[in-house]
C-alpha cells in the first residue's frame, strides 16, 4: 500500500464506524455532523504522523545501510582508506 493512501483510509474507516454508530443510536445530523468532522481531522492527523515516522524510520535505515556497504581498510601507516564496492 503506498504511504500517503494510509492517513484516507484511517480517516475514512473511522468516518464509517462513527456513522454507523450514530445512525444507531438516533443522534441528531447535527450531531452526527460534528461527530464525523472531529473524528474525520483527528484520524488523519494521527495516520500523517505515522506516515512521517515511517518515513523517518526509512531514512534512518538507509543511512545506515550506506554506511555499512562502505569497505574501510588500513594500509600500513594507519590510515583509513574508504573504499565503496564498486571500486572493485
Amino acid at each position: 500500500m503506498k504511504r500517503r493512501l494510509i492517513p484516507l483510509t484511517m480517516m475514512l474507516s473511522a468516518g464509517l464506524v462513527t456513522a454507523v454508530i450514530t445512525f444507531i443510536r438516533g443522534d441528531s445530523i447535527i450531531y452526527k455532523l460534528g461527530s464525523l468532522l472531529v473524528v474525520f481531522l483527528i484520524f488523519y492527523a494521527i495516520g500523517s504522523v505515522i506516515v512521517m515516522f515511517l518515513d523517518h524510520f526509512d531514512k534512518v535505515n538507509s543511512k545506515e545501510e550506506m554506511i555499512e556497504d562502505e569497505v574501510i581498510e588500513k594500509d600500513a601507516d594507519g590510515e583509513t582508506v574508504g573504499q565503496s564496492p564498486d571500486n572493485e
